[in-house]
């Protein structure tokens, strides 16, 4: 069987020597060999693991995600963000690496946008508040 696994920018795994596959959707986990009914289903955020025919086993981390077996030997997985590993210790250490960075990233873009926010906000108040005249000006 073949696995494809992508995301919208890259192709994260391409394998066109795939025995078994283990996924999981709403319904739980679930398995795929070769001559598996056509199959459309929504993936949840897991683990997808694969056998391929030399008897490794591979897995990819996904972010939710479509899953389609076609033929009974294509397998397509659609997803927004996937990260690949052979060590499924290194990919969760991979995966919260991800996560923290993309964690980090997200708290400065608000920090950014909070200050031109705040920075918007007060050149409108500038430049709509009336000037008042200081007390040393116009005679009192």
């Amino acid at each position: 069987m073949r696995l494809l696994i992508t995301t919208p920018t890259a192709i994260v795994v391409d394998q066109p020597d795939v025995s078994s596959i283990r996924a999981e959707d709403d319904s739980g986990n679930f398995g795929i060999l070769r001559g598996h009914a056509d199959l459309l289903t929504a993936l949840n955020v897991s683990i997808v693991s694969w056998h391929a025919a030399d008897g490794r086993v591979h897995y990819c981390a996904v972010s939710r995600g479509v899953l389609s077996v076609v033929g009974g030997n294509e397998i397509a997985i659609a997803t927004r963000e996937a990260i690949a590993g052979d060590d499924l210790d290194r990919l969760e250490e991979n995966v919260l690496n991800q996560f923290r960075k993309r964690g980090e990233a997200e708290q400065a873009s608000r920090k950014q946008s909070l200050q031109l926010q705040m920075k918007a906000m007060r050149q409108i108040v500038q430049y709509l508040r009336p000037e008042r005249p200081r007390a040393t000006e116009g005679g009192s």
